[in-house]
């Protein structure tokens, strides 16, 4: 059997065509007009998997999306490695910036991706990154180099809080039970130097309701005697910083651990160039918490961000109103050591306080999830380190994530494993934006450095327990 790069030279049409295949499937999971498709895209993970040569494939079937769930096992003896990833994409709104269709994937080339990317919603996070595991293990399969036993378990729900997993997971350890999870869900420096992600952020998901009359009203007849609502929530949400860009919210800060001089030099080995960033984005200033710089903000410390804020007349043309309601999306991304809970607890009672008393209010708290650290000691961790050398002939740098995979501190608590972080995504993906896009290297070359991973970790283990 060939090497896996000749394999992957060989199959790269069909590797190509089958993500674009599953990108097409519009599987949105926050979106009830989508559900069968949701549950389209289930089966075809299910087909995939068969496919691919595993002895058992399940759609478990939860009280909201079902998790597809496989197996294969080799030795008893041997470790076990479980593959989590998410079939479920976000909204692909607002359509009208999308460059084409967002489920209908097209191949261009660009300055980072010379070989050409695959522009569709879901080709970063997490379609294309979950499906390099199951080509990975295709390959290994066939040319009868697979290590050790694997586990799959592919869910629909991430982008809505994953949350029915909690349950699946609870009521499944003895079946969900591992040596290590392995997911690709998070991105890389770059493709010339790869990363190993170590940290994530929390996160604290609430929608705030402001309520003022019973009904809308003449803003003339009315204005400067009743309360706006948006008025009233603009003001709520810009107290929430102070002139230091600090949030706040009292007691916030509590639990955030600082961090010594040495583990700050870790997280800067990251080059980050703020030139390049505003360059980017098309803005003339970066902005953030005095005392730290845009890396430390964007991954090491809290934030708090308005994700959405909707009420009155906004179609087209005037409408001299005084609107009954106003509403935002509120997300905090939590340091670790933070509680999601205890935050939202925070933010509800600190809108509270400053809620005038000519308005009603209303604070939703919805899904959230802890910060979670992999220490670069870890097998896991050094299993990685080495397939991405072997990979991309240079070693990884262990790099903080700002962003959030709640489900990833559920499983160290209810399974007692680690997570290993291998993504191969890139910033300029843009995932949860329009024109989300995934580079074909960047597929391509993580079914090749998955099965390094695999024979590694396999390594590492057995001498470990040799050692023993």
């Amino acid at each position: 059997m060939q090497n896996v790069q000749s394999y992957i030279q060989d199959q790269k049409e069909v590797l190509v065509s089958e993500l674009i295949e599953l990108l097409k499937i519009p599987s949105i999971s926050t979106d009830s007009a989508f559900s069968q498709d949701v549950l389209n895209m289930a089966e075809a993970v299910y087909n995939s998997l068969k496919a691919a040569g595993c002895d058992v494939v399940e759609v478990c079937d939860t009280l909201g999306y079902p998790i597809v769930y496989a197996e294969k096992n080799i030795d008893p003896k041997l470790p076990t490695v479980l593959v989590y990833g998410h079939y479920d994409v976000q909204p692909a709104d607002p359509i009208e910036l999308w460059d084409h269709p967002p489920f209908d994937p097209i191949i261009k080339t660009t300055d980072i991706h010379p070989d050409g990317a695959i522009f569709s919603r879901g080709a970063s996070d997490d379609k294309g990154q979950f499906y390099m595991h199951i080509k990975a293990l295709e390959y290994m399969i066939k040319a009868g180099t697979l290590p050790c036993n694997v586990k799959f378990m592919i869910e629909g729900e991430e982008e809505v809080g994953s949350g029915h997993l909690n349950d699946f997971v609870k009521n499944n350890k003895e079946k969900l039970k591992n040596d290590i999870i392995l997911i690709s869900d998070t991105g890389m420096i770059s493709n010339k130097q790869p990363s190993v992600t170590t940290g994530l952020r929390g996160i604290c998901m609430v929608e705030v309701e402001v309520t003022g009359p019973n009904r809308d009203l003449h803003s003339g007849l009315y204005g400067g005697a009743v309360s706006n609502p948006i008025n009233i929530l603009a003001k709520m949400i810009g107290s929430m910083h102070d002139y230091q860009n600090r949030i706040t919210i009292p007691g916030f800060y509590n639990d955030v651990l600082p961090l010594s001089e040495k583990e700050r030099q870790e997280v800067n080995q990251v080059n980050l160039d703020d030139e390049k960033i505003k360059e980017d984005l098309s803005i003339e200033k970066l902005s953030g918490e005095e005392g730290f710089n845009t890396l430390e903000r964007t991954t090491i410390r809290p934030s708090l961000d308005v994700n959405g804020i909707w009420g009155g007349y906004t179609g087209e043309g005037s409408k001299t109103i005084i609107p009954s309601k106003a509403y935002a999306k509120i997300s905090i991304r939590l340091a670790p050591n933070q509680k999601h809970e205890e935050v939202s607890l925070m933010l509800k009672n600190y809108l509270q306080e400053i809620a005038p008393k000519s308005v009603k209010l209303n604070v939703i708290s919805h899904h959230g999830g802890e910060a979670y650290l992999m220490p670069t000691d870890d097998i896991g961790y050094l299993a990685a380190e080495k397939a991405y050398e072997e990979a991309f002939n240079v070693k990884p740098i262990p790099q903080r994530s700002g962003g959030s995979i709640p489900v990833v501190k559920l499983f160290e608590e209810e399974l007692g494993s680690k997570s290993v972080l291998m993504g191969f995504g890139l910033d300029s993906d843009a995932i949860h934006s329009p024109n989300e896009h995934f580079g074909i290297f960047n597929y391509l070359k993580g079914i090749e450095t998955i099965p390094s991973f695999f024979k590694h970790f396999t390594k590492m283990v057995m001498e470990s327990n040799r050692s023993l």
